[in-house]
């Protein structure tokens, strides 16, 4: 009768471990369960290491972990400095700095034609004033006036009509028109040539007015220059106090006060 086939583990089970201990197989077996002994050190040992690497890969996951979220927030961070200050057309330090030289500039300018005006200018009777002086002629609807707030000491105001200047009181006044433009925020200076063109036609309006005092009406001429971009410059001018804003009397009334 041929003996079946009997795996290690079935061998142990119908055996003992003192009949495997003393077993051809292991003629140097200790005795007993003593041969088990270096074997479960070892198996301790390794259990050890693997319990060891288990608390790096948790160690290493932790730290990715932190990783990964303080990562997160610097890009975040970033997006939102991008985001809220980063502006390539804001003005830097140069900008202020050109700004301030080009006004200096053309204060000197219009300084030197003033004094190169008033040398020019005979002088009037003691008994007028030079900074506020009416003379009236026989044309109803005409006068003469001269005063200091205004770019030309010398104009003529006729009802419904624009003066009429020489070329020397256009260049004048064209100098005075870039002095104040200097002293309005950026997009009045030449960011956009539209708005700038209407807050020049916006100050003309106020100087060729009587007694430099207008109304909001008087001063819009369809269709480049509307009520609302009138508004918006004389808003500019009123912030930066070039005109003074009035209504006590009912009547919105704009006047004329000049640059400081």
């Amino acid at each position: 009768m041929q003996t079946p086939h009997r795996t290690p583990l079935r061998r142990i089970s119908q055996g003992s471990l003192l009949r495997l201990s003393r077993s051809g197989a292991y003629p140097d077996a200790p005795h007993g369960l003593g041969f088990l002994e270096p074997t479960m050190s070892e198996f301790v040992d390794e259990t050890e290491t693997l319990q060891t690497n288990v608390e790096g890969l948790k160690h290493l996951s932790d730290t990715l972990a932190t990783f990964n979220e303080s990562f997160a927030s610097w890009l975040y961070v970033m997006n939102m400095n991008a985001l809220t200050v980063d502006w390539p057309q804001a003005p830097h330090d140069d900008s202020f700095i050109l700004a301030k030289r080009r006004a200096e500039q053309n204060a000197i300018a219009a300084m030197q034609a003033l004094q190169t005006q008033a040398k020019t200018i005979q002088p009037s009777s003691s008994e007028g004033s030079l900074n506020d002086q009416t003379t009236v002629i026989s044309d109803p609807e005409a006068t003469f006036s001269t005063n200091s707030s205004g770019p030309a000491k010398t104009k003529k105001v006729v009802k419904g009509k624009r003066p009429k200047l020489t070329a020397k009181e256009k260049k004048e006044r064209a100098l005075e028109l870039e002095r104040i433009i200097a002293f309005l925020p950026l997009e009045f200076r030449g960011s956009d040539p539209n708005l700038r063109r209407n807050m020049e036609a916006t100050i003309e309006g106020i100087w060729d007015a009587p007694n430099q005092t207008v109304k909001l009406p008087d001063l819009i001429k369809p269709p480049d220059l509307n009520q609302a971009r009138a508004n918006k410059c004389l808003i500019a001018l009123v912030n930066r106090k070039i005109v003074r804003k009035e209504s006590s009397t009912g009547t919105v009334l704009y006047h004329w006060q000049g640059v400081a």
